[in-house]
């Protein structure tokens, strides 16, 4: 048997072995692949709320620290420092609602116009490069900015597109303009009653549709429009541009997550992951239903796509249950002002709306409903409360996306029942131009309620709502600590109390919307073991005005411990 001195002179040995190999009390120190130093780090994290530096080991960080602290890990190996002279870095964003895809160049973007006549311009355009009978497609107009804020109707594109489709959605999507070519096509007259669920406009004076057609109307629609001649190599390719444009456009704006209510394109995902261009984490997922064979392709996919996994998941079953305030079918409790005869459109009847809820919370899945009016809101509540009654408690996470306008009464029961309030701040800005004309300024102020969701210890998760909103998330945060409009008008904001500081409203956008897919535990915050997913931003946000706040610029993203864009000249 060895002495005990023999003992003591052998781990003497092994302890100056180890310091060579850079090893330090039995802890090795690993060389980083990526630092990022000299920065203003706000990490969300609670325990850690500032530091200087980060250094990332494949897709993960391992050291969340000061410039001192950091030095340890810039061994050789280290592929790329990164000296951010100053700048902020933050978690990469989260959108929690988005409508992500293929962008199609021929698209018509109508967004922000003020004058109607654009629209006729636009597609008199659009028609000249299609053949006879080809579909012409386009939207984000509101008519609320034209200066009479009336809707539109298909005399502004009949004279121009007499042989050809056009369908120009609302920036909202729940409502259209199509021309005669298509209602004529839909066999669509003045006697054509509005479907359960949804709303034909048409003229006062002869009953003739006017080209507008509201939510579950829009499934009247036929467009017949002839196929385009491309080959289907040609179809791909413009295909795969369309969704090369898209990721570098999430990319350019700080987008690291994304969670898509409903959505998704598995193959094209799981072919840019193959080829290591997916520069975004996916959490895609369904559409609300009761069909047993749906169904059981979701069960297949959430074994696909595991919750556990870290780039593609598949997530919650999303459903309607109202419209939108901009298009006047959100359902609420009281008549709209400005239409005393309507409080909206509900998209089914409560009955069935509760019966789908419970068979999918029976089954299990995350639940995402839209519900945009107060009394939209009160029977999502309602019907979370019952399934948990019926199935019993669990971490469901169920969500209400949107939660626009809300009762004082239900804003506590988002934390009692633990749903999730999905917003979209740009919301604010965007509808209180005319949410008062529509409901009045008494209910508003249970309108984009953050405030007084956290106060009631609620979870708020944030996003875009692209393409109906910019996809930049700088937008969405300017309206949350404003709450004005986007030129910046005088003022304290619109019900100012429901400010947001820069700090939360940031967190709400990573760690919110993070805890909204179940990924807090990897997501959300710079911290060690977490997913190296992080923005350097060209300005402090924390500090510069606001006024400044939307153009400010994204320097780089950096997701999965790598650098996936990097603006030109930001070094």
């Amino acid at each position: 048997m060895p002495s005990a001195s023999t003992c003591r002179m052998t781990v003497v040995c092994l302890l100056l072995a180890l310091s060579c190999c850079g090893v330090s009390s039995g802890n090795r120190v690993p060389a980083a692949d990526l630092v990022i130093k000299n920065a203003k780090v706000v990490t969300i994290d609670k325990e850690n709320p500032r530091a200087q530096a980060i250094a990332f080991k494949g897709e993960t960080i391992i050291a969340v620290t000061s410039d001192e602290g950091i030095e340890k890990h810039l061994k050789e190996g280290v592929s790329r420092i990164i000296d951010a002279e100053g700048r902020l870095v933050v978690p990469g964003f989260n959108d929690a609602h988005i409508h992500f895809g293929s962008v199609d160049p021929d698209y018509i973007d109508l967004r922000y116009i003020t004058d109607p006549g654009i629209i006729t311009e636009r597609v008199r355009e659009a028609v000249a490069g299609a053949r006879p009978g080809e579909l012409i497609r386009g939207g984000r107009w509101e008519h609320e900015m034209f200066a009479d804020k009336r809707w539109p109707t298909k005399e502004l594109i009949d004279p121009v597109a007499p042989d050809n489709p056009v369908v120009l959605s609302r920036a909202d999507g729940h409502s259209v303009l199509v021309n005669s070519y298509v209602i004529r096509n839909s066999g669509i007259t003045r006697d054509t009653p509005d479907p359960f669920g949804g709303e034909i406009l048409r003229d006062p004076a002869t009953g003739e549709p006017t080209g507008i057609f509201k939510e579950r109307a829009k499934g009247l629609l036929k467009y017949g429009d002839k196929p385009v001649d491309r080959t289907a190599e040609q179809q791909r390719e413009r295909l795969m541009r369309g969704w090369q444009a898209a990721f570098d456009q999430a990319a350019q704006n700080g987008v690291t997550s994304i969670q898509l209510p409903p959505g998704g394109d598995f193959d094209i995902y799981r072919k840019f992951k193959d080829t290591g261009q997916l520069t975004l984490r996916v959490y895609a997922g369904g559409s609300l239903t009761t069909s047993k064979q749906k169904l059981q392709r979701y069960a297949e996919l959430q074994k696909e796509y595991p919750r556990d996994g870290d780039w593609i998941r598949f997530g919650y079953i999303k459903g309607f249950i109202d419209g939108t305030l901009g298009s006047g079918t959100a359902l609420f409790f009281e008549p709209y002002v400005d239409a005393p005869d309507k409080t909206g459109l509900p998209q089914m009847p409560y009955e069935e709306f509760q019966k789908m809820v419970l068979s999918l919370d029976k089954a299990g899945f995350q639940i995402g409903i839209h519900a945009i009016g107060d009394r939209a809101n009160h029977w999502t509540l309602n019907a979370y409360e019952k399934a948990r009654q019926v199935n019993g408690r669990r971490d469901s996470r169920h969500r209400i996306e949107h939660a626009q306008v809300l009762c004082d009464d239900d804003i506590p029961r988002f934390a009692t029942l633990d749903v999730i309030a999905s917003m979209q701040p740009t919301h604010c800005i965007t509808d209180k131009r005319f949410a008062e004309k529509r409901i009045g300024r008494h209910r508003c102020k249970g309108a984009y309620a953050w405030q007084r969701l956290l106060d009631a210890e609620a979870k708020i998760a944030f996003g875009t709502d692209y393409p109906v909103e910019p996809i930049s998330p700088l937008e969405g945060l300017y309206a949350a600590v404003t709450r004005k409009d986007r030129a910046g008008e005088p003022g304290d904001g619109w019900f100012p109390d429901q400010k947001l500081s820069m700090e939360k409203a940031i967190e709400l956008y990573t760690l919110g919307s993070a805890y909204a897919e179940f990924t807090e535990d990897r997501k959300g915050m710079i911290k060690k073991g977490y997913l190296g997913d992080v923005v350097i931003f060209n300005e402090d946000l924390m500090t510069i005005p606001h006024d400044r706040i939307m153009s400010a610029k994204v320097d780089y993203t950096i997701v999965g411990g790598k650098v996936v864009y990097e603006r030109e000249g930001a070094e």
